[in-house]
């Protein structure tokens, strides 16, 4: 299971729990694009810890392919516009 999902649903069953509520800023700074303390991450459980670094790797990736799918777009639309005349 992607550590995406596994931080909601962890989030979701204990919303009153600081380490999920850490790991609700974490998300939130990085859908934002705002500051997250990274040292903050170090307050949690080996367990939590571990899956917030996770979650920052799969973040970091899907970037990656939804920036590479927005230069598939651009790329497409070049095309058409320069090869339709």
């Amino acid at each position: 299971m992607r550590s995406i999902k596994v931080a909601r649903k962890f989030i979701e069953q204990n919303p009153d729990i600081p380490s999920a509520q850490l790991l609700a800023k974490l998300v939130l700074a990085l859908e934002n694009e705002t500051n997250f303390p990274i040292s903050d991450i170090y307050d949690l459980d080996l367990e939590r810890f571990n899956l917030a670094l996770k979650v920052l790797h799969e973040w970091r990736l899907d970037r990656y392919y939804a920036g590479k799918g927005r230069l598939f777009d651009i790329s497409l639309q070049m095309d058409d516009l320069y090869n339709k005349g």
